[in-house]
């Protein structure tokens, strides 16, 4: 068994998200991965190798790796302090509009939010209150982050090549925004400890690809109502019904699960674009924003047997995911790009 001078990281890493779980999860991942780089067993070590503030025997700092809407609190510091800074947010599509969103009118009559080379973004999938006339916290937030985000030593994604490289090509191509620093996709990253499958007896009598998952998050409020027509529309058919929060579409790529999107707020209807636009699952963008009708059971039962009887899907799904998974193998493409950021910041 190794001892505790084994398991001390040789590079320290300051990685900075902010609240909820849709944020903290991949930041999880992350620090899993980067510890992966540093001890001899992480799965062991993650939660003793990381603190929330190092100690006086730590290794000096390589680098602090901070949550999109921390950029412009972050930022400055890691300036005065004399060490570069990293952004990590999650999918390519929601970064171009995050990045771009002071260089263009949000407010106005137009149907559409237009960028100049990219395809428009519908304003219906983007939340009402950056549409206001009057400033907000969160349009406020919003704008003041996406200008610091230029001044970043680079940014991470959690996504890979084969899902966003249009969108990726274009980010580094100068076709969002001029001066971005370097976009690297650094998914998928690997599920971490409490997220794995944990054994359930009763899935053991199930047959194969025959239980609907669904999940709609830790801030998603549903009716009675709308419960009651979401159970009578959920026979055992199989698939994953969500609301698409990026680490439950993250989680879906990595197990080979088809998706049926239902968006409810946030960056959810960008990140269910991309899902439809990948072949990983269906949209019913009819369905509109969560609450803002009842769907009948009947509905969401037909939408669930057409995600499923959709070969094409399951094929994509699966490739899709042994790409996922073999990037994190060694030698793999995600462990090379790893790596490689790794040493630089070492250095």
């Amino acid at each position: 068994m190794a001892d505790s001078s084994e398991l001390k990281p040789s590079r320290l890493f300051a990685l900075l998200s902010s609240s909820g779980m849709g944020h903290l999860t991949p930041f999880l991942r992350l620090a899993a991965l980067l510890t992966a780089h540093h001890v001899k067993s992480p799965e062991n070590h993650v939660t003793s190798s990381l603190s929330l503030l190092p100690s006086l025997s730590s290794p000096p700092l390589s680098a602090p790796v901070t949550d999109m809407t921390l950029t412009a609190s972050v930022l400055p510091i890691s300036r005065a302090i004399n060490v570069p800074n990293y952004i990590f947010t999650s999918s390519a599509k929601m970064l171009t509009l995050f990045v771009s969103s002071h260089t263009h009118t949000l407010v106005g009559s137009k149907d559409a939010i237009e960028m100049p080379t990219l395809e428009p973004i519908p304003k219906p999938w983007i939340l009402p209150p950056l549409f206001q006339d009057m400033n907000n916290f969160l349009k406020t937030s919003f704008i003041e982050n996406a200008k610091k985000m230029t001044e970043s030593d680079g940014i991470l994604v959690n996504i890979s090549k084969t899902i966003e490289g249009k969108t990726l090509a274009e980010l580094n191509g100068g076709k969002v925004i001029e001066g971005l620093p370097l976009v690297i996709p650094i998914g998928l990253l690997p599920l971490y400890g409490f997220e794995k499958s944990q054994p359930l007896a009763w899935l053991d009598d199930q047959a194969t690809g025959s239980v609907v998952d669904v999940s709609f998050g830790s801030r998603t409020a549903m009716s009675r109502e709308q419960l009651r027509e979401l159970g009578d529309g959920n026979p055992a058919i199989g698939g994953f019904l969500t609301y698409c929060g990026w680490n439950s579409v993250t989680k879906a790529i990595w197990n080979g699960v088809q998706v049926l999107a239902w968006p409810q707020h946030g960056d959810q209807k960008i990140n269910a674009d991309v899902v439809e636009r990948t072949g990983m699952g269906i949209w019913v963008q009819s369905w509109g924003w969560g609450g803002e009708a009842i769907m009948k059971g009947e509905q969401i039962a037909e939408n669930i047997s057409e995600m499923m009887g959709n070969e094409l899907l399951r094929i994509q799904e699966m490739r899709i995911r042994e790409e996922a998974r073999t990037a994190i193998e060694q030698g793999g493409s995600l462990k090379k790009r790893l790596t490689e950021r790794v040493e630089m910041w070492k250095n």
